[in-house]
């Protein structure tokens, strides 16, 4: 497995809203890929990553809600739709591995219905509530062109920005 570089608001955005293409097929070949994410996602550390956020434009998905203290706990998910979402909404204080050190509330629905396909190429359908909801659906949005920070006034949303490309400078 070999971590890859994640793209990041101040210097690849243009990358980050790609819309991603949907899977073909889950071969060996994205198997190594989402095997590849999760190292990644473990190694920033984080709990979801899309491929777009490792600048591979197709819709697949890596996840794990398990706390620190609990055995790991991954989740695949590769052209993930949402069937249906609840009319109840749920705030949340999300961050992003492509907007590091910036957390903010975003409002979403509070519950979904999503289908997918697993690891092995399966197809599942389940619903997702609580922080897994949330956290597809910030992934899906990835898989869409869409940051967290798009959920943002456009004063927040600048200022997040302008947070990173700052962080990014005096760290060079």
């Amino acid at each position: 497995m070999t971590i890859r570089p994640i793209l990041t608001v101040d210097s690849d955005m243009a990358v980050l809203k790609k819309v991603s293409a949907p899977v073909e097929t889950v071969d060996d070949d994205l198997r190594v890929l989402m095997d590849d994410m999760l190292e990644t996602m473990y190694d920033a550390p984080g709990i979801g990553l899309a491929a777009i956020q490792i600048g591979v434009p197709k819709r697949v998905i890596v996840m794990d809600l398990a706390r620190a203290e609990e055995p790991k706990a991954p989740r695949f998910f590769v052209n993930p739709e949402i069937l249906w979402a609840s009319d109840e909404m749920f705030v949340y204080e999300e961050g992003c591995l492509s907007v590091p050190e910036i957390y903010d509330e975003v409002e979403r629905p509070a519950h979904v219905r999503i289908r997918y396909l697993d690891y092995n190429g399966q197809q599942v359908e389940e619903e997702a509530e609580g922080l897994f909801a949330v956290c597809i659906q910030h992934e899906l949005d990835h898989l869409n062109g869409v940051l967290f920070i798009d959920h943002l006034s456009r004063l927040k949303r600048d200022r997040a920005i302008s947070k990173v490309r700052k962080a990014a400078r005096e760290a060079a």
